[in-house]
């Protein structure tokens, strides 16, 4: 992200990447990793450098803030950009927010997201791109908050919503807003664990290292999430969330 400090813009960081050993870590690190474009291309890059490398991998997701995943859009620069630049572009954010979720679903290595507090919105679009869910048990929702906003959900993303979220808990996700404790959505489906928030980290680190072999092969890997999630998917026998998203113009209402 960027902020003006003496009429100049000046670079924040606002994620870390790192890779240790076959594990990738993008620590999301924009204080309540609100959506914006300068967000969504700093992200991009991150993928970019995943996606040049080769062998067993698996990527976790976490945020470094303890309270907040990623508390939705940036309304403030959504509402009003030009007295917030730092968000960058706003004319292409749809697109490009859309296509960078749908290359998160088809990275050719699996993916864990630690969520350790709030994902409202675009912050739970991101944790349900992942391939296994591992959520803090004691405090933190996952809400799409978009009727309580007074916004019409795209259907990419409700695509998305559908393919990922059991059948029984998607019409309380999408239609009445409900906010998912760790608890609930696990038993819902929606995520695979919960955990403590200090023996979050390790969990998850454990999970990615158990599935890192998977990708080897990262062609195959990444060939079959098409099949599961890409155009014409063959679970469904027609376009999936991910050619949904990642041609989100062709899908407009």
């Amino acid at each position: 992200m960027y902020s003006v400090s003496n009429s100049k813009l000046i670079k924040k960081i606002v994620i870390n990447i790192e890779k240790k050993e076959s594990i990738y870590f993008l620590n999301l690190a924009a204080d309540e990793n609100r959506w914006n474009t300068t967000f969504v291309r700093e992200i991009s890059k991150a993928l970019d450098e995943i996606e040049k490398d080769e062998g067993p991998g698996a990527l976790i997701t976490s945020s470094e803030n303890p309270k907040f995943f990623s508390n939705g859009l940036d309304l403030d620069w959504i509402q009003d950009p030009k007295t917030n630049p730092n968000g960058g572009d706003r004319d292409v954010f749809g697109k490009e927010f859309m296509h960078l979720m749908g290359r998160f679903i088809t990275l050719p290595i699996p993916t864990v997201c630690a969520i350790n507090g709030h994902a409202f919105g675009a912050g739970f679009m991101l944790a349900l791109t992942h391939d296994v869910r591992i959520m803090r048990e004691d405090r933190g929702f996952l809400c799409a908050n978009e009727m309580q906003l007074g916004l019409s959900i795209p259907r990419p993303e409700l695509s998305l919503f559908k393919h990922k979220i059991p059948a029984n808990a998607f019409y309380e996700t999408v239609q009445l807003s409900k906010r998912w404790t760790g608890s609930d959505a696990l038993n819902a489906g929606i995520i695979q664990a919960t955990s403590s928030f200090e023996e979050l980290p390790e969990l998850a680190l454990k999970k990615a290292e158990e599935l890192a072999p998977l990708a080897t092969n990262r062609k195959n890997f990444g060939y079959q999430k098409e099949m599961l999630f890409g155009e014409n998917a063959a679970i469904y026998l027609n376009h999936g969330p991910a050619h949904m998203l990642k041609n989100s113009e062709d899908f407009k209402s």
